[in-house]
């Protein structure tokens, strides 16, 4: 994309910003996970209730979605490994929505991007767009459901458990959620959207009650992560469970959630934000700024925030950079209009698609934040550096911040502050 012409008229009123020093700091999380993922799938799996649902010769669809899920690929393994020592035939169908632009291709491409291939986990990978309607809920919705689910025996379901970034209720991400909205493909997603995200978690448990009555759904392999987004725990859980046990476990994954340790902040710089990080790009529940008004954060969001690149993962899809005050010309030249449209419609939320102020470099994105984060005395600007929120480990903090990093015991501070560098093309350099 080009050059934006006349920025320089822009950067002139920046000139009398100073961007200050910053110290590496790392928070501090629970470490506990999973040091045998395979040997957890596999004892889940060995359960007499959850063994019993399947028998030889069934033909059994494992449904998995576009999620950044840690093991991933392991455990779709593993999984696939089981169904064939049952003597059934097991395949993979991706349920990701509208992600992958909507196409099959892009939606196989997304789970070989995860390692999940046919090659890799010894199953066919199917995968289709088209659906079929196999129930109404009693507000008159259509429940849809990738039409190749209604030709198999037996129907897995695997997800990762955690808080959604667009809604609250007893479940959010999950196993429900991915059971109306996965299996349903863009149709099946773009409907149960359509309504927007009031009631949301009401109108998804009805549909997918009519999925579970419909389809020969079996159980769930639900995935709960730590706040490195390491395997804590895999759960096997029956169909009839979901609605019971989901809710126990959403609250195991917000206890285990990262956060930024610091309140009241002015500024908040992301390096990058992208599909595989989160389905809103960044994490509203660690930013605290929420592309929906049906839901709303516990604390207060940064004054401005700063997102500098997208992930290679996401392969253009900008979602979630609406929320941001300033990206970079880099951002903006990866920027896939497509990609980022067919979510953002999809979902209704087109907050997440609108395009922020573009500087020129990170170097006058940083400045125009700092000049605008309604603060008198910009030297005392208190600002939060990630990388992305799922890796809130290892940040940057503003040397605003260190008194309060000193006395957090959660927070050791690595190293003594420095100025930032820049290249010649104003983009950081060596800062991590």
């Amino acid at each position: 994309m080009p050059i934006i012409k006349n920025m320089e008229i822009v950067e002139s009123v920046l000139d009398e910003v100073t961007i200050p020093r910053f110290v590496k700091v790392r928070q501090n999380f629970d470490k506990t996970s999973l040091s045998d993922v395979t040997g957890a799938v596999r004892r889940e799996l060995d359960k007499q209730q959850i063994k019993a649902t399947v028998e030889a010769g069934d033909k059994v669809a494992i449904c998995v979605g576009s999620r950044g899920i840690a093991n991933l690929a392991q455990i779709v393994k593993e999984v696939v490994s089981k169904i064939k020592e049952q003597g059934a035939a097991p395949i993979i169908i991706p349920a990701m929505g509208s992600h992958g632009t909507a196409t099959a291709a892009g939606q196989k491409a997304i789970l070989a991007d995860y390692g999940i291939t046919e090659e890799a986990t010894g199953a066919e990978i199917v995968s289709c767009m088209d659906v079929v309607q196999v129930g109404t809920i009693t507000d008159g919705t259509p429940v849809y459901a990738d039409k190749n689910l209604t030709t198999v025996d037996r129907i897995i379901i695997i997800n990762r458990v955690k808080p959604h970034p667009s809604f609250s209720g007893p479940i959010e991400s999950g196993l429900v959620k991915m059971s109306v909205i996965g299996l349903g493909k863009q149709k099946g997603a773009e409907t149960c959207h359509q309504l927007s995200f009031k009631n949301f978690a009401p109108r998804l448990l009805e549909m997918s009650r009519a999925i579970l009555k419909s389809l020969p759904v079996i159980y769930g392999l639900a995935i709960v992560e730590n706040a490195y987004d390491q395997t804590l725990e895999v759960n096997a859980i029956p169909a009839d469970k979901f609605e019971s046990i989901e809710p126990i476990l959403l609250e195991k994954a917000k206890a285990h959630m990262p956060r930024i340790m610091f309140n009241s902040l002015d500024v908040l710089v992301i390096d990058e934000i992208g599909k595989n990080v989160s389905g809103s790009g960044a994490d509203p529940n660690v930013t605290g700024k929420f592309s929906s008004e049906f839901k709303h954060a516990e604390f207060d969001p940064a004054r401005r925030m700063v997102i500098r690149n997208l992930t290679k993962e996401t392969e253009g899809s900008a979602v979630g950079m609406g929320i941001a005050d300033f990206v970079t010309q880099r951002l903006y030249d990866k920027f896939d209009f497509a990609k980022t449209y067919i979510n953002c419609i999809t979902s209704t939320l087109t907050i997440g698609g609108r395009l922020p102020m573009v500087m020129r470099n990170d170097y006058y994105a940083i400045k125009a934040a700092i000049k605008t984060c309604n603060i008198l005395q910009l030297n005392k600007v208190r600002i939060a550096w990630i990388k992305n929120t799922m890796e809130l480990e290892k940040m940057l903090i503003s040397e605003t911040l260190l008194e309060e990093a000193q006395n957090n015991l959660d927070i050791t501070v690595l190293d003594e502050p420095f100025e930032l560098k820049f290249n010649s093309s104003g983009y950081i350099i060596g800062h991590r």
